[in-house]
C-alpha cells in the first residue's frame, strides 16, 4: 500500500507502520494496551502527567518493553507539573506528546534528548504557536472527544483550520473516530492519521473495569455530554462523560458549583484502598467496587460505532485494513 503523502510522513516521522494512534490513558494501568497498539503497528503511549522522575522512568522501562522495539510515546498535560518529564527523556523515550499547553522549552529539552515532540492543539492560532514552539507534529483534538477536551471547535472545521497552519506538518485528527470509516474519512480530508481514545477503552488489555467497557459498548453518541461535572482532581476542565445518575441530578439541580452539588463528598467507590468521591475525575479501575455507574465514564461521541470488546492488536489490524480497502477504492 502507497499512502498518501501526509500519511507516508507521520509514518516516517515515528516509525509506526498503520496510520493509528491511541489516546494517551492511565499509566502504568496500559502499559499493556499501549504495547499492543504498538506491536500491531499503531502507536501506543500512555499518560505520565502525574507520574514522578523515579516512575516514570519504570513505566517508560516497562513500556519500551511491552511495545519490543516498536515506537511508543509518554502524554503529559501541560496543565500540571509534569515532574516526571526529564527522567521520561533520560530513560529513552523517544516519542512526547504535550496537551493542554505548549513549553518551547519542554520542545528543545526533549529534541536535545533526540525525541520528536507532538502537540495537542485546538485552533488554527493554537496550530501556529505549537510550530513556532518547535512542534514535530500535531493533533487536532475536536469537540466529540471523550475525556479532557481542549477544543471547543468540531473536528470536521478544526482540521482544515489546523492543516491550513501546519503545511508539511503531518497532523492527527482526534475526536469522535471509533471505526475504519472514520479513518479513512480524515484521511481523505486530509490528516496524517487518527488518534482512537473511547474505541481503544473497550479492549481486553485496557485497565479499566468490564462493567465501564460493557457501558461503552451499550451506549450511541447522544449519550455523552460535554461538562464540566466531574472536576475533582483537574477544577473547571471540560470532559465528555456518558450521561449518568450523578450528572442528571447535578444537572436537575441547576448545575451548582462545590461544595453544592447533590451528594457532595459521598464516595461513590473505591479503587482499591483508593476512595473516589462523587464528581472525581477518576474512571473505576478493574478491582473497584461500589456505584460503578455513578463515576466519571469518558466517553466521546464514536461510542456508538463500538460493538464489542476485543484484542487491541486485532483492533488496530482490522482498522488498517479496512482503511487501505478505503483508500484503493478511491479513484
Amino acid at each position: 500500500m502507497t499512502y498518501p503523502p501526509q500519511v507516508a510522513a507521520l509514518l516516517a516521522l515515528t516509525g509506526q507502520t498503520i496510520p493509528i494512534m491511541q489516546a494517551p490513558i492511565g499509566s502504568a494501568a496500559a502499559v499493556a494496551l499501549a504495547g499492543a497498539v504498538s506491536r500491531a503497528g499503531g502507536l501506543g503511549g500512555v499518560g505520565l502527567t502525574w507520574s514522578g522522575p523515579e516512575d516514570s522512568r519504570a513505566i517508560v522501562k516497562s513500556l519500551r518493553a511491552a511495545a519490543s522495539g516498536h515506537p511508543v510515546y509518554g502524554n503529559f498535560v501541560l496543565h500540571f507539573p509534569c515532574e516526571g518529564f526529564d527522567a521520561a527523556l533520560d530513560a529513552g523515550l523517544a516519542l512526547v506528546t504535550l496537551s493542554f499547553g505548549i513549553d518551547a522549552a519542554r520542545v528543545a529539552r526533549a529534541h536535545r534528548a533526540g525525541a520528536r515532540v507532538g502537540i495537542m492543539v485546538g485552533s488554527g492560532p493554537g496550530a501556529r504557536m505549537a510550530l513556532d514552539a518547535g512542534a514535530d507534529f500535531l493533533i487536532a483534538q475536536g469537540l466529540e472527544a471523550g475525556g479532557h477536551v481542549q477544543s471547543t471547535t468540531q473536528g470536521a472545521d478544526l482540521l482544515p483550520a489546523v492543516l491550513a497552519e501546519a503545511g508539511t506538518v503531518p497532523v492527527l485528527a482526534a475526536g469522535g473516530i471509533a471505526s475504519g470509516d472514520g479513518i479513512a474519512r480524515v484521511l481523505a480530508a486530509g490528516a496524517a492519521g487518527a488518534v482512537l481514545g473511547t474505541r481503544f477503552l473497550a479492549t481486553v488489555e485496557a485497565g479499566y473495569h468490564d462493567a465501564y467497557k460493557t457501558a461503552l459498548i451499550a451506549a450511541s453518541g447522544t449519550d455523552t455530554v460535554l461538562t464540566n461535572c466531574f472536576d475533582l482532581g483537574w477544577p473547571y476542565a471540560m470532559h465528555r462523560v456518558l450521561r449518568n445518575d450523578t450528572f442528571t441530578a447535578w444537572e436537575a439541580a441547576g448545575c451548582p458549583q462545590a461544595p453544592n452539588r447533590p451528594g457532595e463528598g459521598d464516595i461513590v467507590f473505591r479503587n482499591g484502598t483508593e476512595a473516589v468521591l462523587r464528581y472525581g475525575d477518576m474512571p473505576p479501575l478493574p478491582e473497584a467496587v461500589g456505584s460503578l455507574m455513578s463515576a466519571a465514564l469518558y466517553a466521546g461521541t464514536g461510542v456508538g460505532d463500538i460493538r464489542s470488546v476485543e484484542p487491541a492488536t486485532d483492533l488496530v489490524a482490522r482498522f488498517g485494513a479496512e482503511v487501505v480497502t478505503q483508500l484503493e477504492a478511491k479513484p
